[in-house]
């Protein structure tokens, strides 16, 4: 990486998505010609929670972008464990659904470790299910979870070097953080890197960070990352999004990543807008997903 001062270019997920729905779609029709129906994909909602609505809302137009059947089925809030996990059972049983997600979080009251096991791993498409997650480990066929893998592709698709080179993954959820670092570290490309994952207790964080040729960014607090943690030409991927007060805004707010974008963009060679980085691409993984178990 060059420590020189360079002008830094965008991993844009939004076009990365577009590029790989195109092909999506291409292949959802193949899908069609072969068993005579296309990828169908389901997503459970539980509650009112305005993010997973927006969230499952951008899933379902997507999956009429390229083609697959979608289906949304809505439960109240106050809907028990136990009616959740019939649902789950309903799915996994139901030979016309090749996919299905239960969007997080849940109510409180429901276990989501419980539900998440029910769940079939051959229909598991956000990748969350131990038997995927374990396979994913060994570099065996399954579902890789939709974020990391998201930003995989996002890094394929702009030839990302990354053989050889520091990949610091700061947050260590199950969701993001520990699979990023794992897929990171696989003998693949993307991949082989040396990884380092950093949380909450990871002492002097700052000096760990400056060592990174590619930084990613999991850690759930808005402008986290500032330039003086970041050092120059890295890759900075930011997968955190926040709605953060702005007077100047009509909206009365504007969206902001883990990593404090103005401060820390001119130091990079590559970095992810907020939005339009990793959460198109978040979705984009959930189609490549569905469109496996189709094809399985």
């Amino acid at each position: 990486m060059s420590d020189t001062t360079s002008t830094y270019r965008s991993l844009n997920g939004i076009e990365c998505g577009k590029a790989l729905r195109a092909q999506i779609a291409r292949r959802a029709q193949e899908v069609l010609k072969e068993r005579g129906t296309v990828p169908h994909l389901v997503a459970v909602l539980v509650g009112e929670d305005a993010a997973s609505q927006t969230y499952v809302g951008s899933k379902v137009k997507a999956c009429e972008e390229v083609g697959f059947r979608s289906t949304l089925l809505r439960r109240p809030a106050d809907t028990t464990e136990a009616e959740l996990l019939e649902v789950v059972a309903e799915l996994n049983a139901d030979a016309a659904v090749d996919g299905f997600i239960v969007q997080l979080p849940l109510p409180k009251h429901i276990d989501e470790e419980r539900v998440t096991l029910a769940i079939n791993p051959t229909k598991d498409v956000d990748g969350f299910h131990p038997q995927n997650l374990g396979r994913m480990m060994l570099g065996l066929p399954g579902y890789l979870p939709a974020t990391p893998n998201g930003i995989v592709e996002l890094l394929k698709f702009y030839d990302i070097p990354t053989e050889g080179r520091h990949c610091v993954v700061v947050g260590r959820s199950n969701i993001v953080g520990t699979p990023m670092s794992i897929l990171m570290s696989r003998n693949t490309y993307p991949g082989n890197c040396t990884v380092t994952i950093t949380h909450s207790r990871t002492k002097d964080l700052p000096s760990i960070t400056r060592q990174a040729d590619i930084l990613i960014v999991a850690i759930g607090k808005a402008g986290f990352i500032t330039a003086d943690m970041v050092k120059q030409g890295a890759v900075v991927v930011d997968v955190g999004i926040h709605r953060v007060e702005d007077a100047s805004r009509k909206s009365g707010y504007r969206l902001s990543g883990d990593v404090n974008f103005d401060e820390v963009a001119p130091k990079c060679a590559w970095i992810t807008p907020v939005p339009g980085g990793v959460g198109p691409m978040t979705v984009t993984s959930l189609l490549l997903n569905t469109l496996k178990a189709a094809q399985t």
